[in-house]
């Protein structure tokens, strides 16, 4: 069967995710399906033997590829033992191990490993964990949470309450909870001549403000750390990590890091929480916080399944350690938690970061990425080309002095995204944001085959403005 074939029998039943259904429908759609018939690598192909470079990783899973040989070959061996049992009165090898080593590479002080399917059931388990808590320690007030502007921590209704993104929240505002949103340390809202780390600072002020007026009443502060993914690839300074630990200790108040889509090396260290500096020059030069809630997903398991682990302290779950009477066990669950498979991926995962050290290659592969698109920092129409570790991102705006973005009606991303698949590149936008987050077994030579088809998609995407 061809591409078109299975195009077809796709619209027929399949209602894909985050997309407007009626683009990918008519005899000339604004966002061609395509058709994957197996991928390998950092290469996806569809039935007619197109190629397409998976520059964003699948939605960010894929860090060591598709199907890499060990973990596949790991996954075949789980299948010859274990392929699922209830993590409920029972436990099993993959989990045991899974979790060692998970709290070995993890900030300090993390001892304890809660699983769940996704990233967002990892925050959903933090937000009520937290909640929980406080009410199990004799603080009913502590009801809300903090979260920044611009954020976005998934789609079920409670992380998507915390969230500020509007393209995704306002439709289900009548369902939320009410958080506290605060402004974003976002550096692309820096002034003229501003520092990253003076401006992030400064954006700290409304944080303090508002941890100085709510404390009795917060549960838990979530971010982001270093970059706000979904709300368009937007970057700040580490030194806010350190000083928004600092204040939530001083408050009483929990930190949750929501290291989904950053974890697993994405910003040059393997998790974005140890790039936070010391507050002092006597802090000693130990690098890195330890917040009391980390959720992790999509690169834990290579991108081959569905897992998600929300990590806490010791003090946190011996507040739920009681008789049963007292009515403080933390009664959430998922039909698939710790699922060995997953476990499996997971732990060979962890393998390749130590046969394979990614995170030294990815510091040349970065640095090819900010030389190879070196021309679109004078572009007219791109406000900012900006970067962590093996995230780049491209800002396309109608107006470069003024930062004035493009409407939204004219879907300038889309065309970028219609460029570059046409020349063999997957570059999924984020509204009139190009970027980067490619697996990490990508080639210096694909790194430059991609750069030259972003730089093109810019140029087509902005031809008339």
């Amino acid at each position: 069967m061809n591409n078109e074939s299975w195009i077809r029998r796709s619209l027929a039943h399949v209602w894909h995710p985050c997309t407007q259904m009626r683009d990918h429908a008519g005899a000339a759609p604004e966002l061609p399906l395509i058709p994957v018939r197996s991928a390998e690598g950092a290469w996806l192909e569809d039935f007619e033997g197109n190629r397409y470079l998976d520059a964003v990783s699948s939605w960010w899973t894929n860090i060591f590829g598709h199907r890499h040989p060990y973990i596949v070959e790991q996954l075949k061996a789980q299948l010859d033992t274990l392929d699922h049992v209830m993590l409920a009165g029972f436990t099993h090898e993959t989990v045991i191990e899974l979790s060692e080593r998970l709290v070995q590479i993890t900030p300090p002080g993390l001892d304890r490993c809660f699983y769940a399917d996704n990233g967002s059931s990892a925050i959903e388990v933090a937000l009520k964990m937290s909640f929980h808590y406080w009410l199990n320690a004799g603080r009913p007030g502590k009801t809300r949470f903090v979260a920044l502007s611009n954020s976005y921590h998934g789609e079920t209704l409670g992380a998507l309450a915390i969230g500020h993104t509007g393209l995704y929240r306002d439709t289900y505002a009548p369902l939320l909870l009410e958080p506290i949103h605060v402004p974003s340390p976002d550096c692309y809202e820096r002034g003229v001549g501003q520092s990253w780390e003076d401006h992030s600072r400064q954006q700290f002020q409304w944080m303090e403000d508002t941890l100085a007026r709510h404390a009795d009443e917060i549960c838990a502060v979530i971010v982001e750390p270093l970059v706000q993914c979904a709300g368009g690839m937007r970057m700040y300074h580490p030194i806010y990590l350190s000083m928004l630990r600092e204040a939530c200790t001083r408050h009483g108040v929990h930190l949750i890091v929501d290291e989904i889509a950053v974890g697993f090396g994405r910003t040059g260290r393997l998790f974005a929480s140890e790039w936070a500096p010391p507050l002092s020059r006597d802090g000693g030069a130990e690098s890195g916080i330890t917040p009391d809630f980390m959720c992790i997903s999509k690169g834990l398991t290579g991108g081959t399944l569905p897992l998600a682990v929300t990590l806490t302290r010791d003090e946190i779950y011996q507040a739920f350690y009681a008789d049963y009477r007292e009515g403080k066990a933390f009664l959430h669950s998922h039909s698939y938690t710790g699922n060995p498979l997953a476990c499996r991926a997971a732990l060979a995962t962890l393998d390749l970061f130590e046969r394979e050290k990614p995170l030294l290659s990815n510091r040349m592969l970065a640095q090819l990425m900010w030389s190879q698109t070196a021309e679109l920092r004078s572009h007219p129409h791109v406000a900012e080309v900006r970067q962590q570790g093996m995230i780049l991102a491209i800002e396309m705006v109608r107006n470069v002095h003024r930062k004035e973005p493009y409407p939204s009606e004219e879907r300038r991303g889309l065309r970028a995204y219609r460029h570059a698949l046409s020349r063999g590149v997957l570059l999924r936008p984020l509204g009139n944001v190009l970027y980067f987050m490619p697996p990490y077994v990508i080639t210096p030579r694909e790194v430059e085959r991609l750069c030259q088809v972003a730089i093109e998609a810019v140029n087509e995407a902005t031809r008339d403005a």
